[in-house]
């Protein structure tokens, strides 16, 4: 009789143990799913290649006989997001846009690009006022994809490949 009832208490046993275990994996594998996603929000904010696929899904190769240069008119003063120093700081300089000439689209732009200037400046105040100096600073590359993105979104094509500026930052 004993035997009997200690196999019913380690059958028992058994049962929660798995019940436990199976309830276990369910919550870790769902952390690992958020901790993969974190991983991979900052690996792309950082630039950072994961699997050795760059991050950048706009790149695209473009001769420079297919290429027409857009100088968005004046010099852009930007507030940037106050830093752990609290003061305010500005970045200044111009913004230009690499176009696609042999892309359908850019006959629908290329005479009104001058026009567009202020949208254009819109989405590059609205990118860089994200950042701070310092993140300004360390991050073109980011804040360049960024204003690439948003800017492709805007024209809903992709004949603007490529962002450059130069930045003073004070």
């Amino acid at each position: 009789m004993k035997r009997n009832l200690l196999s019913i208490i380690i059958l028992a046993l058994l049962v929660v143990n798995i019940v436990l275990s199976a309830i276990m994996m369910v919550s870790v594998s769902s952390a690992s799913r958020k901790t993969a996603s974190l991983v991979a929000d900052i690996s792309s904010l950082v630039g950072i290649e994961i699997n050795g696929l760059p991050q950048s899904e706009h790149t695209q190769t473009v001769s420079m006989a297919d290429t027409a240069v857009h100088n968005v008119e004046g010099e852009l003063t930007i507030p940037l997001k106050k830093g752990e120093d609290g003061k305010d700081h500005y970045a200044v300089g111009s913004v230009s846009l690499s176009l696609d000439t042999k892309n359908e689209d850019y006959k629908n732009y290329s005479e009104t690009m001058s026009s567009m200037d202020g949208i254009i400046k819109d989405i590059v105040f609205e990118v860089m006022g994200k950042y701070t100096v310092d993140e300004a600073r360390t991050s073109s590359e980011t804040i360049k994809e960024e204003i690439l993105t948003k800017l492709q979104k805007r024209f809903e094509s992709t004949f603007i490949y490529s962002v450059s500026y130069n930045f003073l930052y004070n």
